[in-house]
């Protein structure tokens, strides 16, 4: 059986959804009320990987790549990224972020830069959103600065590594511990 999405499927007044907080109770999508939520200290990191040859990896560490500072670059396009969710994610609330942080962790082993990217607030919704469109547009930023040398690379294990604040509480991803 394929995966498509049929109209019997969407919910809807005769199909109501499950427990999806953005659609109301005629199945038309909206953005959560957060109103009635204490504000609190919220914090969220996410991490990425971009994949790569090992020439691609020196050049870039070696900041011998044509475009410029590649890692400096990526850096100040994640924080972008960060502040500009809500445009980009149509049911993400537009936050007054208080911090933002992005940190890569070259891997020499597995030819690759890990990127880790902190968002925090204090606020009335998280921030989880925020951290992870970070990661991914620092991660194309490294791809579409070394593309002209290794159109090989890939980018991949976007997650979110650990939260907190909020009603839900702290939460770490299991990879996270165990590496703890």
């Amino acid at each position: 059986m394929s995966d498509i999405i049929h109209s019997d499927t969407v919910p809807g007044p005769d199909n109501p959804p499950p427990e999806f907080t953005h659609f109301d109770a005629e199945g038309r999508v909206r953005m959560v009320d957060v109103s009635h939520k204490n504000a609190s200290l919220r914090y969220a990191r996410a991490g990425a990987g971009v994949f790569m040859k090992s020439e691609t990896l020196d050049r870039i560490l070696n900041q011998i790549v044509r475009k410029g500072n590649v890692l400096e670059t990526a850096r100040i396009a994640g924080i972008m990224a960060a502040k500009k969710t809500a445009e980009l994610i149509p049911m993400c609330h537009p936050l007054n972020l208080t911090h933002v942080q992005i940190d890569f962790f070259p891997e020499k082993d597995s030819n690759s830069i890990r990127i880790e990217a902190g968002a925090k607030i204090t606020g009335q919704t998280g921030v989880e959103m925020e951290a992870l469109t970070a990661v991914s547009v620092a991660a194309l930023t490294i791809y579409d600065m070394c593309k002209s040398y290794d159109r090989e690379m890939r980018i991949s294990d976007i997650c979110l590594m650990e939260k907190s604040g909020g009603k839900s509480g702290r939460y770490v991803r299991e990879a996270v511990k165990q590496a703890v």
